[in-house]
């Protein structure tokens, strides 16, 4: 999936979560030294997972692909240093064993074949080396959107809240990785927590039409996106809160 939205929107839609999430997702994903490894963010949107690889391993160690022509602009510009190229996970044009790791953060569930796009991480990762990926848990309603689901279900039917998707589900991740040959798969829970302002400092972010929350957003008609956003008040408070987020994490070694 490409998201046609800018870089700055999808930063001030899911950035303040995937900065966070991606220092742990790396801090666990990695065992023992690492300070030779070349790793590969499959995914990469405009970088949040990319930058905490590159403060870690050196710009030079790391590469990034996005399908969307817009944040792989945008990850160029801020990292100078990293190769980030236009390609998407179900065909990544790199030999066999070219890194010795392969990361997917928040992407899984938006690929179009995710068991053809962790074959292909497994498949450029050397022997040896680890392959990793993260989706929020919808399942249990922890994404950071689930609220803002649950105040879309209650206005309208047949909302995407995104729980059927691929890695949605504990053990998606870990059987997806096992079903591509990895080995010693292990997985875990990784959380986060955000504060907002204010609700509108929460809400705002969904108008963007960023992912399918904020897609089926802008489809409805202002009557309806109001109703949204009155559900969603009532549902949180106005003055300074936190978000509490979990995804799923899986790894093991290819």
């Amino acid at each position: 999936m490409s998201f046609e939205v800018a870089a700055t929107a999808y930063d001030r839609f899911m950035g303040r979560f995937s900065r966070p999430l991606g220092g742990a997702f790396v801090e666990w994903a990695f065992t023992g030294a690492d300070a030779a490894v070349s790793a590969l963010d499959v995914g990469c949107g405009p970088g949040a997972l990319t930058e905490v690889l590159a403060a870690r391993l050196g710009a030079a160690s790391v590469t990034a692909v996005d399908p969307s022509p817009q944040f792989v602009a945008a990850a160029r510009e801020r990292m100078p240093g990293v190769r980030v190229l236009e390609a998407s996970a179900e065909a990544l044009a790199f030999e066999d064993g070219s890194f010795e790791a392969a990361f997917a953060q928040l992407v899984v569930h938006f690929m179009s074949d995710p068991a053809a796009g962790i074959g292909e991480m497994r498949r450029v990762t050397r022997p040896g080396g680890v392959v990793a990926a993260n989706v929020w848990d919808f399942q249990n309603q922890r994404a950071p959107q689930s609220l803002f689901f649950r105040a879309l279900r209650d206005v309208m039917p047949d909302v995407d809240d995104e729980v059927t998707r691929a890695g949605a589900r504990r053990g998606d991740l870990a059987a997806l990785l096992t079903g591509a040959g990895c080995a010693g798969v292990e997985q875990s829970e990784l959380s986060v927590s955000v504060e907002f302002a204010s609700f509108a400092d929460w809400w705002e972010p969904y108008t963007l039409g960023v992912g399918p929350a904020g897609a089926q957003l802008a489809r409805l008609d202002a009557q309806t996106r109001e109703a949204v956003r009155r559900r969603c008040a009532e549902l949180l408070p106005d003055g300074p809160f936190r978000i509490d987020a979990v995804a799923w994490a899986a790894k093991g070694t290819a």
